[in-house]
């Protein structure tokens, strides 16, 4: 038997890691001598860079960076041949900043831009980007003056000659604008401090933003799906880099080659902490399913809270279960080592 095993982390509870780990041990205990291909995997947020790290190998390239409010720290992104892979969370998350520091008026992505100069001075060509966690609403204001003063002069990154032949790609799970009800400032800047004042003036100013940048590019980007992520970043990537914008689990299932990988699978198993008809919007165990099927390869839910499971199965999945016995509290259902072992239970019983 040949299994894939890519689950998603159960947020506050197992890793995307740990999940796979105890997926096999339940496959192991049915069949010891299966071949088990465990492949780490995030949407673009928390786990991007490990799951590119465990995927493809490379080197994890620790830089002196800035977090959101400019003090220093030490970030990292991935370097695999000309390819680099970063976290945009590792330079302007909201786990950089203690609860009352939030303030996305004043937080910056400057931090992001020096791991992207950094990254191209290293020669990398491919720069694959998740997009997830930040503390940020600037429209990637912050990002774009870093590369400007450390990587053109300090000149605009109009025909920016030292860009040119560097691919961008984006990974976003959600489709928002930049600006208006439905924007980065609207929808998300409430979630990293912002207060119904601030959401009208981050909203004017990245408005403001994108008016003055389209004067100079002759074209605004700020509309297309995925411009609202991280607080705007989508969109300064887009309108400034030419990034394309993809589902994050999509960009990484192509630049690990899944379609190779399932070659020849029996079964593949995804999961993630709540499954429900959310899950058929373009979410991680989605779009697993869809290139396990068209290999034709069967592919098994498996999450701590499942409902509308006849609209999961109808869309593709095999099955989808919870792996929680009925009753358990949830209190104990999140312990880490709970969780495991529910986990390489239930995947065990579905091999039996």
């Amino acid at each position: 038997m040949k299994a894939i095993l890519a689950i998603d982390s159960f947020k506050g509870c197992v890793t995307s890691a740990a999940a796979n780990e105890a997926a096999a041990t339940g496959i192991l205990s049915r069949y010891p001598e299966a071949e088990i291909v465990k492949i780490p995997v995030s949407d673009g947020g928390e786990g991007w860079l490990d799951a590119f790290h465990a995927a493809i190998g490379g080197e994890i390239v620790s830089i002196d960076a800035v977090d959101p409010l400019m003090r220093p720290i030490k970030s990292e992104y991935l370097k695999a041949g000309d390819l680099a892979a970063i976290e945009v969370a590792k330079a302007c998350g909201l786990t950089l900043l203690a609860p009352e520091e939030r303030n996305p008026l004043k937080a910056t992505t400057y931090g992001v831009g020096l791991l992207v100069v950094d990254a191209v001075r290293r020669g990398c060509r491919r720069i694959v980007v998740g997009l997830g966690g930040s503390a940020t609403s600037d429209a990637g204001r912050g990002m774009i003056t870093a590369i400007e003063e450390h990587l053109n002069g300090g000149k605009s990154l109009v025909n920016c000659e030292v860009l040119k032949g560097v691919k961008f790609s984006i990974a976003s799970d959600v489709d928002n604008p930049l600006c208006g009800p439905l924007g980065a400032a609207h929808v998300f800047a409430p979630q990293k401090g912002a207060t119904p004042e601030m959401v009208e003036v981050l909203d004017r100013k990245a408005r403001e933003f994108a008016d003055a940048t389209a004067e100079v590019y002759g074209f605004d980007r700020s509309e297309r799906p995925g411009a609202g992520a991280a607080g705007g970043l989508g969109y300064a990537f887009m309108q400034f880099l030419n990034a394309d914008c993809q589902l994050g689990i999509e960009l990484l299932l192509d630049t690990i080659d899944f379609r190779r990988i399932v070659e020849g699978a029996d079964v593949v198993f995804t999961g993630e902490g709540s499954a429900d008809r959310q899950t058929l919007m373009g979410k991680l165990p989605y779009g697993v399913m869809r290139r396990a099927m068209e290999a034709t390869v069967p592919t098994y839910l498996i999450a701590g809270h499942v409902a509308d499971r006849q609209s999961l199965i109808d869309a593709g999945f095999a099955d989808a279960v919870c792996i929680n016995p009925p009753g358990l509290p949830l209190a104990e259902a999140m312990r880490p080592e709970v969780a495991a072992a529910n986990i390489a239970a239930t995947v065990a019983a579905k091999l039996a």
